[in-house]
């Protein structure tokens, strides 16, 4: 037998390259505070753009330091069941509809929901 043995390593567990001969992209630290106290300090590439506006840990919005506050997009109205059902009939249909199924239900031809 021979007096020493080959020894393996695990697959990637470890890198066999080094950092020789890599360029890292220049970065900055862009500082946000948010309105609740906390600090979040995130590294950005000098290349890209830095939003004005991060989401805090504590779900508030952190702003960026010496930025201003970016204006606020109009957004639509939220619509509701209600809206969306008022898109496809009238309320007077609404009320025929409504009619016919209390007097199905009193008839007991109608299961009642939970």
């Amino acid at each position: 037998m021979p007096d020493r043995s080959l020894r393996g390593m695990s697959i990637g567990s470890k890198s066999m390259e080094s950092d020789e001969g890599v360029d890292f992209a220049p970065r900055f630290q862009a500082h946000y505070d948010c309105p609740n106290g906390h600090t979040i300090i995130l590294p950005f590439s000098t290349e890209a753009e830095v939003p004005p506006l991060w989401e805090c840990q504590c779900g508030g919005e952190a702003l960026l330091r010496d930025a201003e506050r970016p204006e606020a997009k109009p957004t639509k109205p939220q619509r509701t069941h209600w809206d969306m059902l008022l898109e496809r009939r009238t309320v007077s249909e609404l009320e025929e509809l409504l009619d016919e199924r209390l007097e199905l239900l009193r008839a007991g031809k109608l299961r009642r929901s939970a």
